[in-house]
């Protein structure tokens, strides 16, 4: 079960909020029994870009296997 202040993995695209599956990201507040999460998304250098509900079929807790990626945000239209 995903607690508050765990990080969980996007398993699918969130355009809306520029982020995309595999982005990381630190769970903030729980909705209900785990049907939600708010997540607050930031760069490798602590600046926060989004914080975003999240569906709990769209993130998964962060596993022993998996390995840290970069990607720069695309600049703002």
């Amino acid at each position: 079960m995903i607690k508050e202040h765990e990080r969980v993995v996007l398993k699918s695209d969130l355009p809306k909020e520029g982020l995309r599956a595999g982005d990381v990201g630190t769970v903030i507040h729980i909705h209900g029994q785990g049907e939600a999460f708010v997540v607050e998304f930031f760069t490798l250098a602590g600046k926060t870009v989004t914080i975003a509900t999240v569906d709990s079929s769209q993130a998964r807790p962060v596993s022993a296997r998996d390995l840290t990626h970069a990607r720069q945000l695309e600049a703002a239209a």
